[in-house]
């Protein structure tokens, strides 16, 4: 059951169970003495086995007509992550995302947490490409926005574009430029990558990061064990990154299906960051992207290198072709928003030319694009 809360005199309010809204505003009339306390607020407990252990000794809300404040603190060890205070008659949805973490790129994070005040529902789609809204003009716009870097980049690490490299290798790259602080995480060997396959046999990109340095997850359900470390450095992981968590009835039905959100996956497993993510989901990164957006875990990231598919509309992606191509370049847009930045955009000209089922605009119906958060340090 989730915890009452009291909304004003007479008003009571339910929360939910998994809400990690501290407490709720008052309205109590300006005249009222009252001044109370109210309910300890609580967060999902992480794992035992988790570096961050348990939530605890968390603080009570208190609140007076014309004053509100709220500390929500989790403990890394014995380190404060996060303090959230507010003061007025309501808390902005910035200040209460600001208490995860969330806004300061250089601030140490918290695991994964959403923001109090619940996850978008939707991204914000982009005006249409031209007055026809046609799928001419908006695959065009599209291409376009996926061939041109917005960024310059002296010191990438382009993987399987070496000469005598596999035909089978993608070329997975990433930035090493000083600014943004990925060569000094490896050479301090606290860089952290994770990668998102399904059934994909090559992992030399995963295995030259983790000999560089970097402590490598693979999430692939084809792996044949729960968990296998490789390496002193690289794990294997038998879960599959979706958009959404299994319901709790159809988990409990099919407690051996391992689906996660890559949110959930962090606070499984104590993480607060992502240093590199890399994904070949084979046409589910349009809806695994949208639920990084609308859930702020990107801005717990640091690079991210996307395979791309573009013959068709992807899993569960509805709606005209040009609703399509419209609702993908609204997603990347979202991550330009976030201060992503494309440095590396590569065409694979070994898969089909096709652009949504299509021999047009001689598009190729696979791109693997990386991009690099201007604000991680």
């Amino acid at each position: 059951m989730g915890g009452w809360y009291l909304i004003g005199v007479f008003r009571l309010k339910q929360v939910h169970e998994h809400s990690r809204l501290p407490f709720l505003a008052l309205d109590s009339h300006p005249a009222s003495p009252w001044n109370f306390s109210l309910p300890q607020p609580f967060l999902p407990t992480l794992e035992p086995s988790s570096p961050l252990g348990r939530a605890e000794n968390l603080p009570k809300a208190t609140a007076s007509p014309n004053f509100i404040h709220s500390s929500l603190l989790q403990k890394e060890g014995e380190g404060v992550i996060s303090n959230l205070s507010a003061h007025g008659s309501t808390l902005s949805h910035s200040s209460l995302c600001d208490g995860c973490g969330l806004h300061d790129s250089s601030a140490e994070r918290a695991p994964y947490c959403p923001c109090a005040c619940g996850p978008r529902r939707h991204i914000d789609l982009q005006p249409w490409a031209g007055p026809a809204q046609s799928l001419d003009e908006e695959a065009l716009r599209f291409l376009s926005y996926i061939s041109t870097t917005q960024i310059a980049c002296k010191r990438m690490n382009t993987d399987g574009l070496a000469p005598n490299s596999s035909p089978a290798r993608k070329p997975w790259s990433v930035c090493l430029d000083d600014r943004f602080g990925l060569t000094r995480q490896i050479h301090n060997k606290q860089c952290r990558l994770y990668s998102l396959g399904l059934g994909n046999d090559d992992t030399h990109f995963e295995v030259s990061m983790a000999k560089d340095g970097c402590e490598v997850h693979r999430f692939d359900p084809s792996v044949k064990s729960p968990h296998i470390l490789e390496s002193q450095r690289l794990w294997h992981h038998r879960l599959s990154i979706d958009w959404r968590d299994p319901h709790p009835a159809v988990a409990a039905q099919r407690p051996h299906r391992n689906t996660r959100k890559l949110g959930s996956i962090l606070n499984e497993f104590g993480h607060h960051k992502i240093d590199v993510l890399k994904a070949d989901l084979e046409s589910a990164e349009w809806k695994v992207l949208e639920n990084l957006i609308l859930e702020d875990v990107l801005e717990h990231i640091g690079q991210l290198i996307f395979e791309i598919h573009l013959h068709w509309p992807g899993f569960e992606v509805s709606g005209g072709d040009n609703s399509v191509v419209r609702f993908w370049y609204s997603l990347l847009k979202e991550l330009e928003r976030k201060d992503f930045r494309l440095f590396h955009s590569y065409k694979d000209l070994s898969k089909p030319q096709l652009f949504l089922k299509k021999e047009i605009f001689n598009a190729s119906s696979c791109y693997t694009l990386s991009w690099v958060n201007t604000r991680w340090k």
